[in-house]
């Protein structure tokens, strides 16, 4: 069986967090370059077997897209064309940010590392990750 791979698009810097190979765990992979992005992806899946991924669609409160939706829906069509057997899913991902600054400073995290800002983007991923694993064993 292989490891599910969540996605936490940005512009900037996107946050990925893997389950372990029985898909019970979520833990947080690393935070890489967007630029970077499908170059790391092709690396990683020759070393570990993904089966499915999953991506944060960025939502307004209102449930429309957010300004950066439509980059996430390119992402998602660059993905499904450079890796055609791994099927993408996408999950509502509001207030994943907020709800990882928060897990930081309940976790006892210093100031100054709350302040790295990969370091949100990567336990975002894991907190999309989880509520999809959830989601699953409804």
């Amino acid at each position: 069986m292989g490891r599910i791979l969540a996605i936490d698009y940005g512009m900037k810097r996107t946050g990925l967090a893997v389950t372990d190979p029985l898909r019970i765990i979520a833990t947080s992979l690393d935070t890489v370059e967007t630029t970077g992005l499908i170059d790391y992806l092709k690396k990683y899946f020759q070393k570990e077997t993904v089966d499915e991924a999953v991506i944060g669609m960025p939502r307004q409160l209102d449930n429309t897209d957010s300004a950066t939706a439509p980059a996430v829906r390119s992402f998602i069509e660059l993905f499904k064309t450079t890796f055609s057997s791994i099927p993408i899913k996408t999950i509502d991902e509001r207030f994943t940010s907020s709800i990882a600054q928060r897990a930081m400073i309940d976790g006892g995290m210093k100031k100054k590392d709350r302040q790295v800002k990969g370091n949100v983007d990567k336990i975002s991923a894991t907190l999309i990750l989880q509520d999809y694993l959830q989601m699953r064993s409804l």
